[in-house]
């Protein structure tokens, strides 16, 4: 069911794609973080969702649970759980669960569509970056396929097979085809309003219900604008 929701707890640009007993999926838009940081305590979707199912009363027994995360700057469907035993749940069956993606890069790739495999671990300094040896690093999977092309720029459809910090973003860098608006991998010699990557859909099975459920967003017209625009067949969502 998706019941009329009450957007005074909701910053701007959130928006709830589906609500039950057990599930809550939203649309994060880029710029939001996922939960809190050292810097950053209260503006993030898990602090404002709280804030949703609590519907501001603090003695609330209500609450949500952090199933995965998105970068800050990437945008698109987030889940969380209602209960600890459907977060457990999903959590246990998530490497089951369908993730696709979409981001546009720089350049055209020369394969149109493949599988990029590589070892991550991360750096003092909190960057990402493959190696050889897996015994220093952890297995990482990125399926991708060219969907359009334009002059500069390519737009993608990613199949994430497992999902580590930062893993497409590294593995699109390491082919010299770094996503528009990436700084921290993309070495950008020019300014964009925020980085191409969006979370397109996820379908999993459902905690209690036992049934698939497929969730589905818009992609952003920042990054169709930069294809020359690009229609994709919508998913019905959960009702």
């Amino acid at each position: 069911m998706n019941p009329k929701t009450n957007t005074r707890f909701l910053p701007k640009g959130l928006h709830i794609i589906y609500e039950d007993r057990d599930l809550l999926v939203v649309d994060k838009p880029a710029g939001l973080l996922t939960i809190a940081t050292e810097s950053e305590k209260s503006k993030t979707a898990y602090a404002s969702l709280m804030d949703y199912v609590k519907k501001g009363s603090e003695r609330s027994k209500h609450r949500i649970f952090i199933v995965h995360r998105l970068d800050r700057d990437t945008s698109g469907i987030l889940v969380f759980a209602k209960t600890e035993t459907a977060k457990q749940t999903l959590q246990d069956n998530w490497d089951k669960t369908k993730k696709t993606y979409v981001a546009v890069t720089h350049g055209h790739w020369k394969e149109k569509q493949g599988t990029i495999k590589s070892y991550l671990t991360e750096s003092k300094a909190h960057r990402v970056y493959s190696v050889d040896d897996p015994k220093e690093g952890k297995y990482s999977e990125t399926k991708y396929k060219v969907l359009k092309e334009s002059n500069l720029y390519s737009l993608l459809e990613i199949d994430l097979i497992t999902g580590r910090k930062n893993q497409i973003r590294v593995h699109f860098a390491d082919k010299g085809y770094p996503i528009v608006g990436d700084t921290k991998y993309g070495n950008q010699t020019r300014s964009y309003p925020r980085m191409a990557l969006h979370s397109l859909s996820i379908t999993l099975t459902h905690p209690f219900q036992k049934k698939s459920f497929s969730f589905t967003t818009n992609i952003p017209n920042f990054m169709t604008g930069l294809v020359g625009g690009y229609e994709m067949e919508r998913i019905q969502n959960a009702t």
